[in-house]
């Protein structure tokens, strides 16, 4: 895990809809705090925000918030942003707290894709199936990615869930549901023409054969 990165942030009494929308005109957005405790209802500056989520990290680690001077570790839940121009509307936070397993949804990293045995040597294409997965996990314990090597992978070959080499101490929810739920997250697909070539060339000699 890196560094964690740090947003100030302020407590807030004055709530309600009208509150918030006088705070985003100061270009400063409403949040939330929640579990392990009371929830707080706090304010960023959306310009410290919004180049925080910038950041692949900043939806798969653990974050910390210094409130009023007191740092707090969190995790994203959820981020609200206006539907038609780049803003952040609120932000939801949940305290990161070891004794409480959390879901998150984290990235795939898939490397060796390009020297794929299935791309580089029989003419394969990749397909990406999926670029994150939900996993569970205690706070601490939380990847910012998980690599996918695709580099053995042959043509016609499909990745799954199961394929994934998860860190210790997470796991996979859909996994956690049953086999059925072990998704395929990549392959190596024939291309279409050469697929269509191969049928033709295949079909040519019976031709031949039978005039």
């Amino acid at each position: 895990m890196s560094d964690s990165i740090v947003l100030n942030a302020q407590s807030r009494s004055d709530l309600g809809k009208g509150a918030s929308r006088r705070l985003r005109r100061t270009g400063t957005i409403p949040a939330v705090v929640f579990g392990s405790g009371e929830p707080i209802s706090i304010q960023i500056e959306h310009k410290n925000i919004w180049k925080a989520q910038e950041s692949e990290a900043f939806y798969a680690s653990v974050l910390t918030l210094n409130i009023d001077g007191t740092e707090t570790d969190v995790i994203l839940k959820d981020l609200q942003r206006h539907p038609a121009k780049q803003i952040i509307m609120h932000a939801d936070f949940q305290r990161a707290d070891d004794s409480v397993t959390i879901t998150m949804v984290i990235p795939l990293h898939y490397i060796n894709g390009d020297t794929a045995k299935g791309v580089k040597e029989q003419g394969g294409t990749l397909q990406i199936d999926a670029n994150t997965i939900k996993i569970t996990c205690v706070p601490s314990k939380i990847p910012e990615f998980i690599e996918v090597d695709m580099a053995d992978v042959e043509l016609g070959q499909i990745v799954h869930i199961a394929d994934l080499n998860f860190p210790e101490g997470v796991s996979s929810v859909d996994l956690n549901l049953g086999e059925s739920h072990n998704h395929a997250i990549a392959q190596v697909k024939a291309i279409k023409g050469a697929v269509a070539d191969e049928d033709e060339a295949e079909a040519a000699p019976e031709a031949a054969s039978e005039e």
